[in-house]
């Protein structure tokens, strides 16, 4: 048997950036809030002396499917630079909403920001899409579409 569990962010702020895709998406907590250390951690993670704070949350449109889970290490690695979606490994998570434009005000009116435009495109024998791709408060990239 395999089953897909779940997708992490690491965060600078992981209280902050939870709330966002709560605010934003109606993500859920699923408790309990994660607070790991101790010998058994610093195996797993191959750093000594970790501390993980943070939660999963539950995603829209799943009641028993995988999570987003939000991590802060007490011992991070700060990128030098904001990731791009031309980058090799993984690049964004992506949300299907009913009304694209309503989505990017919510973003923006909770700390996201703009990383491309709205595009509608229509693909042969498929529908209509409507996406864009924006940056959560923490720059991880986010795309927000629609199919008709």
């Amino acid at each position: 048997m395999i089953k897909y569990t779940h997708t992490n962010i690491l965060a600078k702020d992981w209280k902050k950036l939870s709330q966002f895709y709560i605010d934003v998406f109606d993500c859920e907590v699923v408790y309990p809030e994660r607070d790991l250390h101790g010998r058994w951690i610093d195996k797993m993670t191959n750093i000594s002396g970790v501390h993980i704070e943070g939660a999963h949350l539950k995603l829209p449109g799943y009641e028993d499917g995988p999570t987003l889970e939000i991590f802060e290490y007490n011992k991070i690695i700060n990128k030098d630079k904001i990731s791009q979606i031309n980058e090799i490994g993984f690049t964004h998570i992506a949300f299907k909403v009913d009304d694209v434009h309503e989505y990017v005000e919510k973003v923006l009116s909770n700390g996201g920001s703009f990383y491309g435009e709205v595009v509608e495109k229509e693909i042969e024998d498929v529908g209509t899409l409507t996406a864009i791709y924006m940056r959560d408060p923490e720059n991880n990239i986010v795309e927000i579409q629609n199919w008709k």
